[in-house]
């Protein structure tokens, strides 16, 4: 490992940055012969008994030496810098307990400090690792493929150019961001996005046409570096050079989020500021109490030694900065990306959380939700006629009648229309009628703001609005549709009131029925929303752009408690800032449409941010898969962060409050050594819990199984 070591007590702001030579090992080494050296002293002077320089004081020596090797490394580079260390304060300590010969309690002073280091070293290097086995998983070099000869070669993935061919092999680990252009296959991405599933992927029909406007692509299509493909071979576009990939670009962010203190951070480091002089005020004070006191000066000399141990804020100094390194790389496992401290102990705060609606909420597509039948129809009749003369339309809701009649029709392939139409024609599937006499075949007028009319083989369609009903336009040939018949009036604003779309489909003078679409909610929002509650957030908000109806008829259905629609990005802004004005509020959407509400939020959360680049960048924390139920993880595991952080705190601040008083009245050095390297070791162990944090389950009785570490 590289030592740019942790952030050790860094009294007056230091930390470590110069690498360690010789790794952690070395040091490891270092304080075992330490410790080995001061047992063989201790027991050789105590068998030995020899005056003078003996056996007993070389082994005591050398066991300072090894001891305070690193610790004096880092005090001279601290104070090459002009800062006091608390390396520099632990050495200064051992050299003035064997000023006043207790050489044996210095010596085990500097044991358990390097001890500590060691031990502290290793711990937090787990959570680094953690973090920097990230940069194993992308391969080294691509399988670049010449579209025009055939001709492949094996090129290191820097020299990828946006717009090349790579070939992924099956069972291999992809080499670059890209779009799938040929061949099928599933992926594992949990390291990039953590889902547990692999996930489906498949071509895209021309990915020119689509070049510039990639990343609008569903996720089915991307491919990521460094995750792992599946029994399938297919071709890639790489659409990023290698510094600007997912993976590179999550890396550097995560790299960057170690740094990036939070406000308890912040606060700690202020405290020490005006900590530590303090401290040292009292410990050179102290050496001069046998001017007041009848005692010697070695005995005063002692005693501000032991304030100098007790009252070294290393536990304070590594109560934070463990805990959000914890954190992050957790976080990071299950594709949650937080950005630093602050949005960690942020979000931990959040009792509200407002969200997008479109895309977030919701699939981000109107589907068909609801069908109201003529009497003697069926629902594949309708939607049969209904696709095809939309096929033909490019109106936004032309897709969900499609989609709705090829599943209908797998799922029930027999016949199209009733044989008992109105031309007394058998129909059956997969058969077409004679186009009615003087009809054109297969062509669509659209009618704006209401609907269309379409002249197909199997007579007129008219499919739109009510309004496209109530004033028809004559069309080239004087044809209007009938009017419209109560059931369907009825049928279409009891659709309205719950907020869908509705397509009134008449076919040759018949209605057909009535079509309602809406945009509908996730699989997993409903749970989600459970288990947010269950967590603590008090109150939920839902803010979408969409009509009143329809964002409420959501809001319904997952059990959010406030909804605001029709609202323009500006109102969306000035809804989260009101929010935000009365308590910590997160808000999360697609990081693109909502940034200006993204912005004015406490904390903002970006979804599916492994596909986008402005979510990834501008979030505060990044949900990397395009998935919802990475919501409460995120939330659980900030909260927990924070208890982590608190208790950190109180251990470190509570072991000062006792041995500082304590070794004024005469606490041995021995044992305020002993209790201030134990109160650090417990600190550090104390956060690392957080690496093995069980993300939140939601229980049927209402409970939740969040016994959140393991």
């Amino acid at each position: 490992m590289n030592h740019d070591h942790h952030d050790h007590c860094p009294a007056s702001g230091h930390d470590h940055s110069h690498p360690r030579w010789g790794g952690e090992w070395v040091q490891v080494a270092f304080a075992v012969v330490a410790a080995v050296c001061l047992i063989a002293g201790l027991l050789s002077g105590y068998l030995l008994r020899s005056d003078g320089f003996g056996l007993a004081d070389g082994l005591i020596a050398i066991s300072y030496l090894a001891g305070g090797f690193f610790a004096t490394i880092e005090a001279l580079h601290g104070l090459r810098a002009g800062r006091f260390q608390i390396d520099f304060l632990m050495v200064l300590a051992a050299i003035g307990a064997a000023y006043i010969g207790h050489a044996e309690e210095g010596a085990l002073l500097l044991v358990l400090f390097s001890l500590g280091h060691a031990a502290e070293d290793y711990a937090m290097g787990r959570a680094k690792r953690s973090i920097e086995a990230l940069a194993e998983l992308r391969p080294t070099t691509a399988t670049l493929i010449d579209e025009r000869s055939g001709e492949t070669k094996d090129v290191p993935v820097e020299e990828l150019k946006i717009g090349d061919t790579v070939i992924v092999r099956p069972d291999s680990r992809i080499a670059a961001d890209g779009v799938v252009v040929q061949g099928e296959s599933s992926v594992d991405q949990s390291t990039v996005t953590g889902e547990s599933l692999p996930v489906d992927k498949l071509p895209v029909e021309d990915f020119d046409s689509i070049r510039d406007n990639w990343q609008s692509l569903a996720g089915e299509h991307k491919l990521f570096a460094g995750t792992i493909n599946g029994a399938g071979a297919m071709r890639l576009r790489v659409t990023r050079t290698a510094d600007d990939m997912t993976l590179a670009r999550v890396m550097r962010l995560v790299t960057e989020a170690k740094t990036h203190r939070s406000p308890t951070q912040r606060l700690t480091d202020t405290l020490e500021r005006r900590f530590v002089p303090a401290i040292l005020v009292l410990v050179f004070s102290l050496p001069l109490a046998y001017l007041v006191i009848d005692e010697p000066f070695s005995a005063s000399l002692y005693r501000a030694i032991a304030v100098l141990v007790g009252a070294s804020p290393c536990a304070l100094a590594l109560a934070t900065p463990s805990a959000v390194l914890s954190a992050v790389a957790r976080g990071g496992r299950d594709g949650v990306l937080f950005k630093g401290g602050g949005p960690l102990e942020l979000l931990g705060q959040v009792e509200v959380i407002a969200f997008d609606k479109t895309g977030t909420l919701t699939v981000g597509k109107p589907e068909v939700v609801d069908v109201i039948l003529a009497p003697g129809r069926t629902r594949g009749e309708l939607l049969d006629i209904a696709a095809e003369a939309e096929t033909l339309s490019d109106h936004p809701l032309a897709g969900a009648v499609v989609r709705a009649a090829e599943a209908e029709a797998a799922a029930t392939p027999t016949r199209r229309f009733d044989s008992a139409d109105s031309t007394g024609q058998d129909v059956t599937a997969g058969a077409s009628p004679e186009p009615e006499e003087g009809a054109e075949v297969a062509q669509v007028e659209r009618i704006t703001g209401k609907g269309i009319r379409a002249s197909l083989a199997a007579g007129t369609v008219w499919i739109g609005n009510a309004r496209l009903f109530r004033e028809p336009a004559d069309d080239a040939e004087g044809k209007t549709p009938p009017p419209l018949p109560d059931w369907v009036l009825h049928a279409d604003e009891s659709l309205q009131a719950q907020g869908r779309s509705t397509m009134i489909v008449c076919w040759r003078g018949e209605f057909l029925g009535v079509i309602g679409v809406a945009d509908v909610a996730r699989q997993t929002a409903a749970e989600m929303i459970r288990t947010l509650r269950q967590i603590g957030i008090r109150r939920m908000v839902m803010l979408s752009g969409d009509n009143q109806r329809a964002a409420q008829a959501i809001a319904d259905e997952l059990g959010i408690d406030e909804v605001f629609g029709d609202l323009s990005p500006e109102d969306k802004l000035d809804a989260v800032g009101r929010l935000a004005g009365q308590t910590p509020v997160a808000m999360i959407g697609d990081g693109v449409n909502d940034a200006p509400a993204l912005a004015a939020a406490t904390v903002s959360i970006a979804m599916g941010a492994a596909g986008s680049d402005v979510a990834l960048e501008t979030a505060d924390v990044a949900l990397m898969a395009d998935d919802l139920s990475r919501l409460p993880f995120a939330v659980s595991l900030s909260r927990q962060a924070s208890r982590v952080i608190r208790q950190n705190l109180w251990i470190s601040l509570g072991m000062i409050a006792v041995l500082v008083p304590a070794a004024i009245f005469g606490l041995q050095l021995a044992v305020a050594v002993v209790f201030h390297e134990g109160s650090t070791l417990v600190v550090v162990l104390n956060a690392l819990r957080l690496l093995a944090f069980r993300p939140p389950v939601a229980a049927d009785s209402g409970g939740l199984s969040e016994d959140a570490v393991a």
